[in-house]
């Protein structure tokens, strides 16, 4: 029994099991009810040129994406909605879905198109790239369980947007290119030792015996090559050419085709000269530079992901003296939550029973700890420390200040501005125009010389001597150079394509904590009386974690590096105040003014800076000044940041003046304080509109948004998870002139590329009208074209001559 076509999803299957109808004299076969369905589906709705689009490709038959279908209600449950769905300000509904069983461009048009008509939906929008689906509706006209049933109903299936499968997707990618890269760069290396032969056997005459054993040789390794590792470019020709766009794959792949078929025909007649290692190096020098372009994308898990998991998910409710778990999606205003040392706060309120110490660097920057109390505000995303409180919340998880940063940052990431790589713009009309000139080539000489052979040698030689090497590795040849290089000084690239805007920014606004200085307090004055015992000292402050506890901790160590503690008695500490202990009857107390006045302890000092006062039986034995200091090297590096004509500012959520004084050390001119993440994120903003190209370094969720809004975002390595997500450079060391360094390597880079280009157009303005004369065959043509690619290779190596001089 013959086999047929499905109608619908083009899935063979033998005649007999098929359902079929006639429709205007013609027989439709369907594979099942499902694919039936959805053909009349189409048609009713004025669809049908999806089988169009579709082309002889295969969809996955209706009935086993409805076989899937699950309980469709859980889509329309309130605990499903609080999870995934959010409400815009128009009052619709939002959500993002995985569209499953996508697998080309006609699979988008056709989801989009039917929920575009579909009564209800607002707006439906489909990354081809992830699958990834943005879906608006109104909730008053459809369920979101009707949205994913007529999705089911043309025979794909729709799930909540999970990252971990875009990372799967995107590590098997990755993978692939990989795969292809080896086999190219295999053949490559072995083939350019036949070559070798060969060209000495072209000057020097060789045995057709010998000749014919290395072109089949060379025909093993290219046919590979050119199938495997060049299917990327043959798959990127046809989605070019399907969508009426002739980019660099479509040359590429034409070049290499073109060249393997002539040399199969050389080979085959014995006439001529085979061109495979041509093939190989077209392929496999171009396949590294794509390769460059998947490993230069940010991560496949979203910045939000990453922030929404460091969120709470659950908080402890406290209920008629009962305590529960509650998923923070179901705490409302009023509701009373306990807290406990190390807990991160999840929902906006105010403390009802205690007082404690929070961290609120990752929202403000601020260095120290703050001491709340009864009556105070406390924000979600900061940290208690070192008691147990409860506070009444004031507003929902997603009204709160954290939930906010996280919306605000998901439309800094949608709406960050990108600047394309000057190689994609001249790349998009030269592979038109030298494909029109081959092609013109060809007919020139056909008609002159009345010979395919040679008008097809002509044609070969002009797509080959000007094929993309050179200009496709311009960009990425300096750019892997330049991260190579920047990867060795500490400094990590997220994308390659950074270097170029780097090179052209003109403003770099700084955070204070943790990126001008160490972000810890640190002893900067030191006084001892009568009395001092540094063993003492460090047993009382060793007992502690309070950050100034710890500073002091840290100096003396690193001042009597033989010090052990003592076993103390009585150990307690004060809130907001010290630390007190006994000591062999001797009463110990260390801490700050407060702590000495409640004590008893008469202290006359007043200072710009921490104190921290040390007594042993009431009587001062040490006084330290703490401070966050200016880390070392700052200096130097913000110094030569502006010798390069970069405008140096601060943002801090910091008091004004200890940002005034870090500004002064650091040698900058423009300090902003007292700025929330939102604030700063508008100063970035009016930066883009005063005409600044804007990097942005930070290193906490407080510079989150800011860092996304800027077109360059640069993270401490000692800086939250956060901002390292968040940013496009990060650095490793933690150094300031590591920054300076960055600006430095993206400057010479990008001058790298503008040679490299240059140079390409000169060449192809020289090689072109040569081979379009007759006057350079194939041959002449792969060695040109491997020239060039090596004089960019050789030009990117020079930034690794250093980063310290600036012609």
């Amino acid at each position: 029994m013959a086999r047929v076509p499905c109608t619908h999803c083009h899935l063979e299957f033998d005649e007999s099991v098929m359902i079929t109808e006639e429709e205007n004299g013609k027989t439709l076969y369907f594979c099942c009810k499902g694919c039936q369905g959805v053909y009349h589906l189409l048609r009713s709705e004025g669809l049908d040129t999806f089988y169009d689009k579709l082309g002889n490709q295969t969809l996955e038959p209706a009935d086993k994406a409805r076989s899937k279908k699950e309980d469709l209600e859980r889509f329309d449950l309130e605990g499903f909605h609080n999870k995934y769905v959010r409400t815009t300000p128009e009052g619709f509904n939002e959500i993002h879905l995985i569209i499953e069983g996508i697998h080309c461009s006609a699979c988008v048009w056709l989801n989009e198109k039917v929920l575009h008509q579909t009564p209800g939906v607002i707006e439906a929008t489909i990354n081809y790239s992830n699958n990834k689906a943005k879906v608006i509706w109104d909730p008053e006209q459809i369920r979101l369980s009707q949205i994913i049933e007529t999705i089911r109903n043309i025979g794909y299936n729709a799930y909540p947007y999970d990252p971990s499968l875009q990372e799967e997707r995107a590590v098997k990618v990755r993978n692939d290119y990989y795969s292809r890269i080896l086999v190219g760069v295999f053949a490559t290396m072995n083939i350019m030792w036949i070559a070798i032969a060969q060209y000495a056997g072209y000057f020097t005459g060789m045995e057709k015996g010998h000749k014919n054993i290395l072109n089949i040789a060379e025909f093993l390794l290219a046919t590979p090559t050119l199938f495997y590792s060049g299917w990327i470019f043959f798959r990127g020709a046809w989605f070019g050419l399907k969508n009426r766009f002739i980019n660099m794959d479509v040359l590429v792949a034409s070049g290499a085709t073109l060249a393997y078929l002539y040399s199969i025909y050389a080979m085959i007649t014995l006439k001529g000269e085979v061109y495979f290692d041509s093939v190989t190096m077209i392929i496999t020098f171009v396949l590294v530079g794509k390769y460059l372009e998947v490993l230069s994308k940010r991560q496949a898990v979203d910045t939000l992901d990453k922030i929404i998991g460091s969120m709470p998910t659950e908080a402890t409710v406290v209920k008629e003296g009962e305590k529960a778990l509650v998923s923070i999606e179901n705490i409302v205003p009023g509701d009373l939550i306990e807290l406990k040392p190390g807990e991160k706060v999840a929902i906006d309120g105010i403390i009802r029973q205690g007082s404690a110490l929070f961290d609120e660097s990752p929202l403000t920057g601020e260095s120290e700890p703050i001491l709340k109390q009864e009556g105070d505000e406390i924000l979600s995303g900061t940290i208690c420390l070192d008691s147990v409180v409860r506070y009444e919340a004031t507003k929902r998880a997603e009204d709160s200040l954290l939930h906010q940063i996280t919306e605000l940052l998901g439309d800094a990431v949608t709406k960050k501005p990108r600047i394309e790589q000057l190689a994609n713009v001249v790349s998009g009309y030269f592979s038109v125009v030298i494909l029109s000139i081959a092609l013109l080539t060809f007919a020139g000489w056909l008609w002159y010389s009345g010979s395919f052979e040679r008008a097809l040698i002509v044609a070969i030689s002009v797509i080959v001597i000007a094929c993309p090497c050179a200009l496709g590795l311009a960009t990425p040849m300096a750019t892997l150079v330049g991260i190579s290089r920047a990867a060795k000084r500490g400094i990590l690239f997220k994308e390659a394509a950074q270097l170029e805007t780097m090179a052209k920014c003109d403003l770099l606004a700084v955070d204070k904590t943790g990126t001008v200085t160490e972000g810890r307090p640190s002893v900067v004055s030191f006084k001892t009386f009568e009395g001092f015992d540094p063993a003492l000292l460090l047993s009382l402050v060793a007992g502690s974690n309070h950050p100034v506890s710890q500073g002091v901790a840290r100096y003396l160590r690193e001042r009597y590096p033989e010090l052990r503690t003592l076993e103390l008695e009585a150990f307690k500490e004060i809130q907001a105040q010290g630390v007190t202990a006994e000591y062999h009857g001797q009463k110990l107390a260390g801490g700050n003014v407060a702590l000495m006045e409640a004590l008893s302890i008469p202290v006359d000092l007043q200072s710009q800076e921490t104190l921290f006062l040390f007594a042993i039986d009431g009587k001062i034995t040490t006084v330290i000044e703490l401070r966050d200091r200016l880390k070392e090297g700052a200096y130097e590096a913000i110094t030569a940041i502006k010798a390069l004509g970069v405008k140096v500012v601060m943002l801090t959520g910091d008091h004004e003046a200890a940002a005034r004084r870090i500004a002064l050390e650091a040698g900058i001119d423009e300090t902003y304080a007292r700025l929330l993440p939102q604030d700063k994120a508008e100063m970035i903003d009016r930066f883009h509109q005063e005409g600044h190209t804007v990097v942005m370094a930070g290193d906490g969720i407080n510079d989150a948004i800011a860092l996304a809004r800027s077109d360059i975002a640069i993270a401490m390595g000692s800086g939250a998870d956060i901002a390292i997500e968040v940013s496009d450079v990060v650095l490793l060391e933690d150094r300031p002139q590591h920054l300076a360094d960055a600006f430095l390597i993206g400057r010479r880079t990008f001058r790298s590329v503008k040679q490299n280009l240059g140079f390409s157009v000169l060449y192809n303005s020289v090689a072109v009208p040569l081979a379009v004369l007759g006057y350079v065959n194939p041959l002449i043509a792969a060695l040109s074209m491997s020239l060039s690619s090596l004089f960019v290779v050789g030009n990117s190596m020079r930034i690794k001559l250093g980063v310290r001089s600036e012609e």
